[in-house]
C-alpha cells in the first residue's frame, strides 16, 4: 500500500512506486528516511501538532494490550479458559523468567506489573511491522524508545536515591572501590558518565536500531520482489519473495528477543539500584 511521506515532492511515496519495474527503464527504488515518515492523519507538521500512522498504531497497540488483559482476567477462573491461560503464561514468563531471576522473588514482586506492561508494549510495537496494512514497527521511530528508556532511566535513577541516599547513590553509580587506589578517580569518572549518560542512550537505540534495521531489509527485500516482476526478472523475484518470507520469520523472533532485552535491562537496572554497595 502506497502512503505519501512528509516531502516537499508530491510524487515521494512512502515505500516504492508501483508502476516501476526492471527494464522499464526506472532506477531501483530503494527505501529510505522517507519510508520512516508519515503524513500527519490530522493536524499540522508545520506547527509539530499532529497525529500520524505510529501515533495510531502506538495508541491501538496499548488498547489492544489493556483489552487482551482486561478480557483474560476480568472474571478468571480457578480452572482458566483459553484466552486466560494464554494471558497467565505470557505475565508468568516474565515474573518467573525475567523479574525473578534478576531482581529476586521478594524484591522484585512489586515491579512485576512495571515489567510486564513494558515487555507487551515493546513487543506489540515490534510486532506491528508484520501486521497487514500497519506494516511498520512503531519501535523503529527513535522517539518511542527514548520516552520508554527514559521512564526506566527515571525509575532507576528515583530508587538508587531512595534506597541509598545521596553518598550511596554517588557511590553506585560510581563503583566506588577505595581498593582500586591512584586509579579510582579515572574509574569513577567512567562509571559515572557510561552509567548516568550512555546507559539510557544505549537501552534505547538498541532497540530502535535493531526494529529499524529489519524493517529496512524487509522493505529492501518486499520493493524488489515487485521492482524484479518483470520479464526474465521474474526468476529474480521468486528468490527475494523467498527472502521476504525468511525475513518475516526471523522479525517475529527478533520481535520477541528485543522486548525481552529491553525488560532484562530494566530489571538489570532495578536490581542494580536495589543492591547494596560495597
Amino acid at each position: 500500500m502506497k502512503e505519501p511521506a512528509v516531502s516537499a515532492d508530491p510524487t515521494q511515496t512512502l515505500a516504492f512506486d508501483t508502476s516501476c519495474h526492471l527494464f522499464d527503464g526506472c532506477g531501483f527504488p530503494a527505501p529510505g528516511l522517507h519510508s520512516f515518515l508519515f503524513k500527519p492523519l490530522f493536524g499540522d507538521a508545520d506547527s509539530n501538532v499532529y497525529f500520524n500512522k505510529t501515533m495510531l498504531l502506538a495508541l491501538l497497540g496499548s488498547i489492544i494490550i489493556v483489552g487482551f488483559f482486561w478480557a483474560a482476567f476480568a472474571k478468571p477462573k480457578v480452572v482458566p479458559g483459553k484466552l486466560q491461560l494464554v494471558a497467565e503464561a505470557g505475565y508468568d514468563f516474565v515474573r518467573r523468567g525475567v523479574v525473578y531471576e534478576t531482581i529476586g522473588k521478594k524484591e522484585g514482586e512489586k515491579y512485576v506489573p512495571f515489567v510486564v506492561s513494558l515487555f507487551f508494549f515493546v513487543w506489540m510495537m515490534n510486532v506491528w511491522s508484520i501486521v497487514p496494512v500497519a506494516a511498520f514497527p512503531v519501535t523503529a521511530i527513535i522517539s518511542y524508545p527514548a520516552v520508554l528508556a527514559g521512564i526506566v532511566y527515571i525509575t532507576w535513577v528515583s530508587l538508587t536515591f531512595k534506597r541509598h541516599g545521596f553518598v550511596g547513590a554517588f557511590k553506585n553509580f560510581t563503583g566506588y572501590d577505595k581498593t582500586l587506589g591512584p586509579v579510582l578517580p579515572l574509574s569513577m569518572t567512567i562509571e559515572f558518565f557510561s552509567n548516568l549518560l550512555v546507559r539510557p542512550f544505549t537501552h534505547a537505540v538498541r532497540l530502535f536500531a535493531n526494529m529499524f534495521a529489519g524493517h529496512t531489509l524487509l522493505l529492501l527485500f518486499t520493493i524488489a520482489s515487485w521492482y524484479m516482476l518483470n520479464g526474465i526478472g521474474i526468476a529474480y523475484s521468486g528468490v527475494s519473495f523467498v527472502m521476504v518470507i525468511v525475513m518475516t520469520a526471523f522479525e517475529l523472533f527478533i520481535q520477541a528477543v528485543q522486548a525481552y532485552v529491553f525488560v532484562l535491562l530494566t530489571c538489570s537496572y532495578i536490581q542494580g539500584a536495589l543492591a547494596e554497595h560495597h
